[in-house]
């Protein structure tokens, strides 16, 4: 069973999405994290994605305030990413309460540190955060192409035993026109032992169902929940 993750992203510490990565293109959908993630809880969500958007930006975590209200007034088992750049900042991260750290850009610039990271954590407590743009990996949240593949880039992470990723592709991203199924069957075709969760244009119900079909492991949905394009109650069949 695919596993449904809500996303919460925050920006001066409030529930914002933005459309295709683009922080001029924002939109407030609640002043309280909190509230947005005790919803989520109370109607049988177990996990929540957190993207600090300032943290992204900046390059330093921003907003962990807001995961230490989330953690300490709900059970959701929390990945939180954004701005995560060294040993201390891993270690105020899981210390806040998140369970799982989310690595974005740093994977990209250094993955010696991430190994180490691996070594010292466990495999099962780092989510690494693929963006693309037309298949080339994207960083600095979002704002800088690169010239590696998406395939490139998996491929020596998943030969260290590092399997648990999820894939953005950003011209999906907030416009509610529907996941990149090709490229999620591509990479899980190319990669059979990959735990891949889909990011980014999830849209309606049966955009899970065929995320499901082809093997992902979870989708995190955003903008959909936010704008009423699904609604808790649909999800209730893929909650435990």
């Amino acid at each position: 069973m695919i596993e449904i993750i809500p996303a919460i992203d925050i920006i001066d510490g409030k529930c914002v999405r933005l459309s295709q990565g683009d922080f001029s293109r924002k939109t407030i959908y609640n002043e309280s994290p909190v509230d947005v993630a005790k919803d989520f809880e109370n109607a049988g969500i177990k996990r929540l994605h957190m993207v600090d958007l300032d943290g992204a930006k900046n390059g330093k975590i921003v907003n962990l305030s807001i995961v230490e209200k989330i953690a300490s007034q709900t059970n959701l088992i929390i990945d939180f990413g954004g701005g995560i750049k060294t040993d201390e900042d891993i270690v105020s991260v899981y210390n806040s309460g998140a369970e799982i750290i989310t690595l974005g850009s740093i994977a990209f610039y250094e993955p010696e540190k991430v190994y180490e990271w691996q070594s010292k954590y466990g495999s099962e407590k780092i989510l690494i955060g693929a963006d693309v743009k037309g298949r080339m990996i994207s960083v600095n949240g979002w704002q800088n192409e690169t010239i590696l593949t998406i395939f490139e880039f998996l491929e020596p992470y998943i030969s260290k035993g590092i399997l648990n990723f999820f894939c953005t592709d950003i011209a999906k991203d907030g416009l509610l026109k529907g996941p990149s199924i090709k490229l999620y069957d591509e990479i899980i075709k190319s990669f059979p032992s990959i735990n891949l969760i889909a990011s980014g244009g999830v849209s309606k119900s049966d955009d899970i169902e065929d995320l499901q079909r082809i093997g992902c492991t979870g989708v995190i949905i955003g903008k959909a929940l936010y704008e009423g394009n699904i609604t808790l109650k649909e999800l209730k069949k893929y909650l435990n």
